[in-house]
Formats: structure tokens, C-alpha cells, sequence
């Protein structure tokens, strides 16, 4: 039988990604895995040739990071009471990066996630975070696209 005693659940912590959280937690419960929950805020200094009008890199990632820490308190508190066994870790980086890194440095058995983040230009400027872990993870993901859902 596969034994999956840790499950990853990288988010953007976005209204839509939390149509995936119950199958996250369906799956935590039947196989009674610790979920760890990964938000990733996209290192933007790497755009730093672009012209960026009224907000500079620092202040940017450090609003980032409290509006990150204000939505995941609120996934945890309202989302994830029923859940005994959750981590939970926010950073900054490449987000397929910080992903892949958290599967090894976690020994991580299972990842679920989004198909559909980022749209339009942000899509083609950031590319797909799914294709990119689906294509060099060591372990299985399941992708599920929280836009399909009901």
C-alpha cells in the first residue's frame, strides 16, 4: 500500500486556490498525513531592469509578506480547524523553485495543486509553476484546476 505521510499544498493563497483545499484535507484525513501549506511570494527583484513606479523591492516584499501572513492565519483559523497535523511556511523565491526545494527539504510523499494561477500576461511573464513541478518532481503531483470545480 503507498504510504503518504506528507502532503504539499503550494498556494497563492487567491480565493479560487482554496477550492482545492478540501481535497487536500479528504486526502490528509484517509492516509492521516501532516499537510504542509507553502505560499511562495515571487522574488521580483530578478525584474529589476523593468521600471517599477512608486513602490521599491523592499517595500513591496515586505507588504507581501504581511498580506501573506494575514491571508494564511486566516486559511489556518477558518480552513484548517478540523486538521491536527499542519505546517505551514511562507518565503520568498522562485515559486516551482521553493516548491521543489520544500519536496526535498521536507521529504514531502505527495503535492496538490492548482493547474490555473496566473493569467494572461502575468502567465506569460512568470510561466506555468504547475508545468514547471509536474516536469522535475521526484514524487507524484495532482494538479487539480480549481476553475473546473463546483
Amino acid at each position: 500500500m503507498v504510504k503518504i505521510d506528507k502532503i504539499l499544498f503550494p498556494s497563492e493563497l487567491r480565493e479560487y486556490s482554496l477550492k482545492i483545499l478540501p481535497y487536500v484535507l479528504s486526502m490528509s484525513e484517509k492516509y492521516n498525513s501532516t499537510i504542509y501549506l507553502l505560499h511562495v511570494i515571487d522574488d521580483i527583484s530578478k525584474w529589476g531592469g523593468f521600471y517599477l513606479p512608486h513602490i521599491s523591492l523592499d517595500l513591496y516584499q515586505k507588504e507581501a509578506m504581511e498580506a501573506a501572513e494575514k491571508f494564511m492565519d486566516k486559511i489556518c483559523d477558518d480552513q484548517m480547524k478540523g486538521c491536527p497535523n499542519f505546517e505551514r511556511k511562507i518565503c520568498s523565491g522562485d515559486p516551482a523553485t521553493e516548491i521543489l526545494k520544500t519536496i526535498d527539504a521536507e521529504a514531502i510523499d505527495l503535492v496538490v495543486m492548482g493547474t490555473h494561477g496566473y493569467k494572461g500576461l502575468e502567465r506569460a511573464i512568470f510561466g506555468s509553476v504547475a508545468r514547471k513541478v509536474v516536469k522535475n518532481s521526484p514524487i507524484p503531483v495532482l494538479t487539480i484546476n480549481p476553475y473546473k470545480l463546483k
